[in-house]
């Protein structure tokens, strides 16, 4: 194997393709990337056997194709420290990879090409195509809300729902839910419904861009796969049944709160300084058009927050995890937030007030 590439080129996929290499294998060859040079193009995989993401590149100048799988790390770390539009030569020497750039010199140890893992290909029983922004503004919209390291190992990632000309992604943690749908170009009449892992999720959030560009998804029964541009990702899916939304959202709550988004924001952030650092717990005290923010913590200390906005109805005095309001406030958008109670003990519905794509479910907390 032998090729010259510009350091540039290189860099941006080895590092989403290294992205996906664990610190920590089991397996050697795990923390290594696959590296394939055939015909005019060079491909880099990275996999944890759980995702799979391959970026392939090409290439102006190449001598000898031929595959072989180096140190991830150390090479990202390598093409990092190379000055701007440095070209790199590499060239295979026996079981070693030698890396040129300039004036320096790199020989990195390898392993066999054979020994990578790498996901078998199962037919998609199911293709679409959808707009990367779109894509991206599901996850943006809900990946807050899935669960870290759940023994409901079924949270710990996200449902997407596939129906006709809809995709609807649904996260939650148990206390709390984020829903969001957008139109699409599918042509399904049944629902299907697949959760990806979290780390899934993340690494194709990573991938998508804010463009007009296209990305094709499949679904097979055990994996989604997508394509984006000069990447093609893998991920297995959580074998599992998640829970059924549509009962977890509240129905019928007769108090409705219109406010500020920043304003009620900001009130919650400087709330949250004084609250207890492990339990995170604010009091919502609403009178008519008159919201206050009470929180405390063991050391006796207290803050209080006052924010008008739109409200007529009985009193109310209803607690919260403030992180959960923090992060459902930090990821819509609309100047304006719409906050819909029935009682303290039932659970908070949050959207746009102006009428998006998306929804927040949040269960109160005992103060």
């Amino acid at each position: 194997m032998k090729f010259t590439i510009n350091r540039e080129a290189l860099l941006k996929p080895l590092q989403l393709v290294a992205g996906v290499v664990e610190r920590r294998q089991t397996l050697p060859v795990l923390s290594n990337v696959l590296m394939v040079v055939g015909g005019d193009q060079l491909s880099l995989t990275g996999t944890d056997l759980e995702v799979e993401l391959v970026g392939r590149v090409s290439l102006d100048d190449v001598t000898e194709g031929g595959e072989i799988t180096v140190p991830a790390r150390k090479l990202m770390d390598i093409c990092k420290s190379l000055p701007e539009n440095a070209m790199i030569e590499f060239s295979q020497d026996d079981q070693r990879v030698k890396v040129r750039a300039g004036r320096s010199r790199f020989t990195l140890s390898t392993l066999p090409a054979n020994e990578f893992p790498s996901i078998e290909e199962e037919a998609g029983s199911m293709t679409f195509t959808i707009g990367q922004a779109r894509m991206r503004r599901l996850i943006d919209r809900t990946a807050f809300a899935m669960a870290q390291q759940d023994v409901r190992y079924y949270l710990n990632g996200m449902l997407l729902e596939v129906s006709q000309n809809c995709l609807r992604a649904v996260a939650t943690d148990g206390h709390r839910l984020a829903m969001c749908a957008v139109d699409a170009d599918i042509n399904q009449q049944d629902r299907h419904q697949v959760i990806v892992p979290r780390k899934g999720i993340m690494e194709m959030a990573r991938l998508l861009t804010e463009g007009d560009e296209m990305v094709h998804i499949s679904l097979g029964a055990n994996h989604i796969r997508a394509k984006a541009g000069d990447f093609i990702f893998t991920s297995k899916l959580v074998d599992g049944k998640f829970p059924d939304y549509d009962r977890v959202v509240p129905r019928g709550g007769d108090k409705i709160i219109v406010g500020d988004r920043q304003q009620l924001r900001q009130a919650f952030q400087r709330a949250s300084i004084l609250s207890n650092e492990k339990y995170r717990g604010i009091r919502l005290i609403l009178n008519d058009g008159l919201l206050k923010v009470m929180a405390n913590n063991p050391e006796q200390e207290e803050a209080e927050e006052e924010v008008s906005l739109s409200y007529h109805g009985d009193a109310i005095e209803i607690g919260f995890n403030v992180s959960y309001l923090l992060d459902v406030l930090s990821v819509i958008s609309g100047d304006s937030v719409k906050i819909t109670l029935s009682d303290p003990n039932s659970s908070a519905l949050l959207e746009e007030s102006e009428g998006g794509d998306s929804t927040y479910v949040v269960m109160p907390m005992r103060l």
